[in-house]
């Protein structure tokens, strides 16, 4: 997979590293040659110094042939303007831009660019930390409208069915471990104290499995 991330800031860096580690073919794109420098030797992946949304620069970093595209520089306006050219003009498959003023999400939505943002995923994290109940977010999907969510099964539960903790559109049980193994279940299997449910949830659900759950606010 060919992936193009522009802006090698600190996040930037960090994701090509790691990108990189995970076996993409990777090229970085930054106006800083010093941060383009900073990735290190270890990074083999080709390094083009120039504006991020000059069309040039994005053709010399091969956009025509990328499987995604991440814009991370610390503009959200230069960010949207190359999500906007990789999207449209490139029809790059995957493009992601990074986000810093989350009142521009609507008009990322429009343009149907995906977005994340570090500010809003760290206050609702730590949110989640501070009002921990037995209940763990292990990742979000899209922009946080349905997270993977981790749970102990109460005791008062044992015995219970995973149709007793499933809501239709809102919750979804998808693995649960018991002992030292993990499966997906079905909606007759018998949950035991200290089993471990894996749960899709909506955003909008989440109170309502804590409750299903019995975890207090």
């Amino acid at each position: 997979m060919n992936v193009i991330v522009v802006g090698v800031g600190f996040m930037g860096s960090g994701l090509v590293k790691r990108l990189t580690r995970q076996g993409f073919d990777v090229t970085a794109v930054d106006r800083d040659q010093a941060a383009l420098d900073a990735l290190g030797s270890d990074f083999e992946g080709a390094r083009i110094c120039g504006v991020g949304f000059d069309r040039a620069v994005l053709e010399e970093a091969g956009i025509t042939r990328a499987s995604a595209l991440v814009s991370c520089m610390g503009s959200d306006e230069a960010n949207i303007v190359v999500a906007h050219i990789a999207r449209s003009m490139f029809r790059v498959p995957r493009v992601i831009a990074r986000l810093h003023d989350l009142s521009k999400a609507e008009t990322y939505r429009r343009l149907d660019i995906q977005t994340i943002s570090p500010n809003a995923w760290g206050i609702s994290r730590i949110c989640e930390l501070l009002t921990y109940r037995q209940l763990d977010g292990v990742f979000e999907i899209g922009s946080g409208e349905v997270r993977l969510v981790r749970a102990d099964v109460p005791p008062l539960l044992a015995g219970s069915t995973v149709r007793e903790i499933t809501s239709i559109g809102e919750v979804q049980i998808v693995g649960v471990s018991h002992g030292n193994e993990t499966f997906i279940p079905t909606q007759g299997t018998i949950l035991a104290d200290g089993d471990i449910v894996y749960a899709a949830v909506a955003a909008s659900a989440s109170r309502k499995f804590k409750q299903m759950l019995g975890i207090g606010e």
